[in-house]
């Protein structure tokens, strides 16, 4: 997932994609205390697009301000 795919979306989309990332990235975590994780890599990349997300939405919502 890019910076402009996510700027394409409406605020309701990316609240929603957030919901669902914060979601698989419990999940992650979840699988890392238990020891099934496949794929640590993963974990990274999910907190990066958690905070892309958190970003794009930031930015939308200080364009709306002004």
């Amino acid at each position: 997932m890019n910076a402009q795919e996510l700027r394409d979306k409406t605020p309701d989309q990316l609240r929603e994609q957030l919901a669902t990332l914060k979601k698989e990235a419990f999940n992650l975590r979840f699988q890392q205390a238990t020891g099934q994780m496949e794929s640590t890599a993963r974990m990274r990349s999910v907190r990066r697009d958690v905070a892309r997300v958190k970003t794009i939405l930031n930015e939308k919502a200080q364009a709306a301000a002004e």
